[in-house]
């Protein structure tokens, strides 16, 4: 996430700007209402199942057998287990998302380096969560298959609005003489957080002892390296 991925940031971070959200996956429309927490459940299940044994293995079987409902609640609300699967991943990502900092405009006397270490710091601290579309969507950018799943295309959807957005952030707080010598600097340090914090949720996975101040200080001394460098 964070993000790959990942990682990015609130609403207003991601959604701001001319980096459009992914487009919505559309259901059929129903003749009558499904509980409201029959959907929750579905969600819940097949995201488990997928953090458990991976994409292949989740059926629409062991999801129904899970949430305890009926193969018909399923198909109420999901064309297929693919657009099931995709719409886990967005629902987590806009959970995630609503509990980090916006990426707003500095006040002024502000280093980009301290507004950067603010936002990191509480997204950093997620990671260990694991949270659903960043399980889900690393799991699928590495296997290939001869048709993508709804879920990867939504992931890396996800990704490029988060990496346009915080490059974007980058562009309004680096100084037009930095901009003029690097062009391509705010790409560059947009995708090397993403990359960095990617790097931090998939080792978390392996070996759960951190420090995230410690994590988010070597981030942002990499950072104003790169900036510093540009003369």
């Amino acid at each position: 996430m964070l993000a790959t991925g990942l990682n990015a940031f609130a609403e207003r971070a991601i959604l701001g700007g001319p980096h459009p959200a992914p487009a919505e996956i559309r259901t059929p429309s129903r003749r009558r209402q499904e509980p409201a927490d029959s959907r929750g459940l579905i969600l819940d299940a097949a995201a488990r199942i997928a953090a458990e044994s991976g994409y292949e293995p989740t059926t629409i079987s062991k999801i129904t057998k899970r949430s305890g409902l009926p193969v018909s609640s399923v198909y109420w609300y999901f064309k297929d287990k693919d657009e099931l699967l995709a719409e886990v991943v967005r629902h987590s990502f806009d959970e995630w998302r609503a509990q980090q900092p916006a990426l707003a405009p500095l006040a002024a006397g502000v280093p980009l380096t301290e507004g950067l270490a603010a936002v990191l710091s509480t997204s950093v601290r997620s990671l260990p969560a694991a949270p659903d579309f960043l399980r889900i969507g690393h799991m699928l950018t590495l296997e290939k298959r001869e048709t993508e799943p709804a879920a990867r295309t939504l992931f890396l959807q996800i990704r490029d609005s988060v990496e346009g957005n915080l490059a974007d952030w980058f562009a309004r707080e680096l100084t037009p003489s930095v901009l003029t010598t690097r062009p391509r600097l705010p790409q560059h340090l947009a995708q090397l957080v993403i990359a960095a914090t990617d790097g931090l949720f998939l080792a978390h996975q392996i070996h759960e002892a951190w420090n995230p101040d410690e994590f988010v200080a070597l981030i942002v001394d990499i950072v104003h390296a790169s900036i510093a460098a540009t003369g």
